[in-house]
């Protein structure tokens, strides 16, 4: 799957879980840039990720997360394995 696809269905997890229409994200947006985004839709949009991508994120790896940018290469690298 390639960064582009990635990048589209997290705007679509993150709407969903944000119980927004539409949310526009970029590599570099965090949670103090998206209006509802807080440590429980946060918990939300991480378990979607892993049901959504059907891989399993690990503590360590969501900590370490500074943006979506790092989520999406996470992804791109637990998928292409």
């Amino acid at each position: 799957m390639e960064r582009k696809e990635i990048m589209a269905e997290l705007e679509k997890i993150f709407a969903e879980a944000l119980q927004e229409e539409q949310v526009t994200l970029t590599d570099e947006t965090t949670a103090a840039d998206v209006e509802g985004w807080d440590s429980v839709s946060n918990m939300i949009i991480i378990s979607e990720v892993e049901r959504h991508f059907g891989l399993k994120l690990k503590l360590r790896e969501i900590i370490r997360m500074k943006n979506v940018g790092a989520l999406c290469d996470l992804i791109v690298e637990k998928t292409n394995k």
